[in-house]
């Protein structure tokens, strides 16, 4: 700074300290000044609980992913809360700092109501969206701030914005980054499939195949171990007996089965079991299950029960409808969103594959391995749990033979699967051989359905499990 810089109405004497320029005093009071934390900080918003559609008015917060005092950017997961349709994880709308959690965990939140206090940084960009409501059904895109866990999208700005520009859908992006978060990697990664372009090696990693056994040592060289088994056995806690009874409320997927199961007792069920000779089926599988492995898919019986169900459909549609509250129209389906009864540590869970009528065996069992995982681990979001038209219930993988299932509506059909059994059966030379048998039990709404359908129905859906090649004459 120099005397001619200084403002010429300044009619203080300069102070000069050799051998440093000389100042004006009124810069010394300007360069003195320092705000105080109140005026570096931002407003305090109240971060709300929006609308997340269906008809849902309260959520059970399940856990937090802040604490007060944190530092958070828009996008950052701030808690995950569980309606009686699905779990959805909630991300900030700002960045800030969090100043007040308003719910413990497990406590019942309102829609509307505040989830927490945000601290934002200072600058006229930070707008109060109190008012605004977003909902799944009006917001498609992966921008969202609220997104049904399963399907959520984590990504900084940056990455969405690169995203964005290629014009890639973040949800058919697979995220390596922490907790599923899809980084710049990742983007790249996808782009070059689309394109065909090579890229030095990421953190991404494919699945392979099982290498090779290789030859066993010889019994002389190896040192003498103690065997081990070759199954671990889970670990079972002991139940504590604490000598009081306990009460709570019901919450989550169990209040959403009182509805659900409440509702299905004013249907007219009717049952109809057979047993279907699998032994061609178990055959088959076992030739294409190593194959399917390779490309990283497990492959079970499932896909197999699915498409046969599907390719049934087609055959009687009145098995994919639906029927209004007074009765008085039938509702055609033409998708086949057949849903997989599924137990899980959150209780009844019953996700859909969808569009079951256009997907080849192996597509359905990617699609269950998917719904598989993301059940185990309690991501099953909205979009997988609603929309079903048909059911099967795989009860036959816990045990047992017969069952009495449930129609969830508005379907008007279901079918529950027993174990497969090895069991003596007559070939067609009168000889006794070994047949692998699995009795299944259907259930159908008499409002609109006979008994003669279901059991065509069900023969159908026999000879097509069967005699597996069959399939292929019906397959697109």
């Amino acid at each position: 700074c120099s005397l001619s810089q200084c403002n010429p109405f300044c009619h203080q004497s300069p102070i000069y300290y050799p051998p440093l320029r000389p100042v004006c005093s009124r810069w010394l009071a300007l360069a003195s000044y320092s705000p105080t934390l109140s005026q570096l900080a931002g407003p305090i918003l109240p971060f709300k609980l929006s609308d997340i559609g269906e008809g849902i008015m309260e959520v059970t917060v399940k856990e937090w992913y802040v604490k007060e005092g944190d530092k958070v950017s828009q996008f950052d997961s701030i808690c995950e809360v569980q309606s009686d349709k699905a779990s959805v994880t909630i991300t900030s709308r700002y960045d800030g700092v969090i100043k007040k959690l308003y719910y413990e965990v497990d406590a019942t939140a309102l829609v509307g109501t505040p989830l927490v206090d945000i601290e934002t940084e200072p600058g006229p960009e930070v707008v109060h969206e109190e008012d605004v409501v977003e909902t799944p059904a009006m917001s498609n895109d992966e921008h969202t701030h609220q997104e049904i866990k399963g399907h959520k999208t984590q990504a900084t700005p940056a990455v969405r914005r690169l995203a964005m520009e290629n014009n890639i859908k973040l949800s058919e992006v697979v995220g390596t980054g922490r907790d599923g978060r899809i980084l710049k990697e990742d983007i790249l990664n996808f782009l070059a499939k689309q394109t065909g372009a090579i890229l030095p090696p990421t953190p991404f990693h494919e699945i392979q195949p099982p290498p090779p056994a290789a030859s066993a040592p010889s019994s002389a060289s190896m040192p003498k171990m103690k065997p081990t088994p070759s199954v671990q056995l889970p670990v079972v806690s002991r139940p504590v007996f604490t000598g009081k009874d306990s009460t709570e409320p019901l919450k989550g997927f169990h209040k959403a089965m009182v509805k659900t199961m409440t509702a299905a007792l004013k249907i007219p069920h009717f049952g109809y079991k057979d047993e279907v000779d699998l032994t061609r089926l178990v055959q088959l599988r076992k030739e294409l299950k190593g194959l399917s492995e390779a490309r990283g898919v497990k492959l079970s019986y499932m896909p197999f029960f699915i498409k046969a169900a599907s390719l049934g459909l087609l055959h009687f549609p009145i098995l994919n409808a639906s029927v209004d509250e007074s009765v008085q129209n039938i509702t055609y389906k033409a998708s086949h969103n057949i849903g997989l009864a599924m137990d899980t540590s959150q209780g009844l869970l019953v996700p859909n594959v969808k569009n079951v009528q256009l997907l080849s065996v192996f597509e359905i069992a990617v699609e269950l391995n998917r719904m598989q995982t993301l059940g185990a681990t309690g991501q099953l979001g909205k979009a997988d749990l609603t929309g079903g038209t048909f059911t099967l219930s795989n009860i036959g993988s816990i045990g047992g033979t017969y069952a009495k299932p449930v129609i969830l509506p508005p379907e008007v059909a279901i079918g529950a699967l027993g174990k497969i059994q090895v069991l003596p059966r007559f070939n067609s030379r009168d000889e006794v051989v070994k047949a692998h048998v699995m009795n299944v039990s259907w259930s159908a709404d008499h409002r609109i359905i006979d008994g003669a359908t279901m059991a065509r129905f069900s023969n159908l859906w026999r000879d097509y499990l069967e005699n597996p090649a069959s399939m292929v004459l019906d397959l697109k």
